[in-house]
């Protein structure tokens, strides 16, 4: 938990890409005292229901200001989530999956500390999570702590001897305890999307890794989810 008298009067950037953790964390900065500035990448991204979902969250908490970037990543492709590749439906494994976006939190951290440096923001949150999730590397604790070096030696602040904190506060939680997270916070589940692959009718898809990980974090947690999915 993130100690809730730290941010007092301060200026916080949160990655908000309109799922579930990112809504969770943005809550929690909100909590800590922080003036929430939500910064969400259209990235072309095949779930591209999720911006609304973002702009629905960053209004719900009261965002001092949301950014909506423009980031074309279907020029790159080289994942499921923007290119003409099939998103698995078979379940979580071992390996990274092809809905891997290639350095895509490095990519988005830089431009959510670009952003933070010119508001005059120390704090950058962000809703990666190391336990139940898709085996992303750039979800790892070691990125986190490395790009926190980095954002030091990369900016103009850093260099005149400030210090930029990235907060991940649901770094070493399960889905279930986001879910109870979710709960506490007063949050509405149903404000995000976390389907990697909307469904026509507008239902989640309920079979790929995302479905799969949302839907058994609050079956876990015994908390309801008005997620409607289209396959069980």
């Amino acid at each position: 938990m993130i100690e809730t008298d730290t941010g007092k009067g301060k200026r916080a950037v949160v990655l908000l890409s309109g799922g579930l953790d990112s809504m969770v964390a943005a809550a929690l900065a909100r909590e800590a005292g922080y003036a929430v500035n939500a910064l969400t990448i259209d990235y072309n991204q095949r779930h591209r229901v999720e911006l609304g979902a973002a702009k629905a969250i960053a209004a719900r908490l009261g965002a001092e200001r949301h950014v909506i970037l423009p980031l074309d990543l279907r020029q790159y492709g080289g994942s499921a989530l923007t290119a003409d590749i099939a998103v698995p439906k078979v379940g979580v494994r071992d390996d990274i999956p092809v809905t891997y976006v290639p350095a895509r939190n490095l990519v988005f951290l830089s431009l959510t500390l670009a952003w933070a440096e010119a508001l005059g923001a120390r704090d950058v949150f962000i809703g990666v999570n190391a336990l139940d999730y898709s085996g992303y590397p750039d979800c790892r604790p070691e990125f986190i702590a490395g790009f926190q070096d980095l954002a030091r030696l990369a900016t103009k602040a850093g260099a005149e001897g400030g210090e930029f904190t990235i907060h991940a506060p649901l770094q070493f939680l399960g889905k279930a305890e986001i879910a109870r997270e979710c709960a506490r916070l007063g949050l509405d589940p149903a404000l995000s999307w976390s389907c990697y692959d909307p469904q026509p009718d507008g239902r989640a898809c309920g079979l790929c890794d995302s479905c799969r990980l949302r839907r058994e974090g609050f079956e876990k947690a015994g908390i309801a989810d008005a997620t409607r999915y289209a396959a069980h």
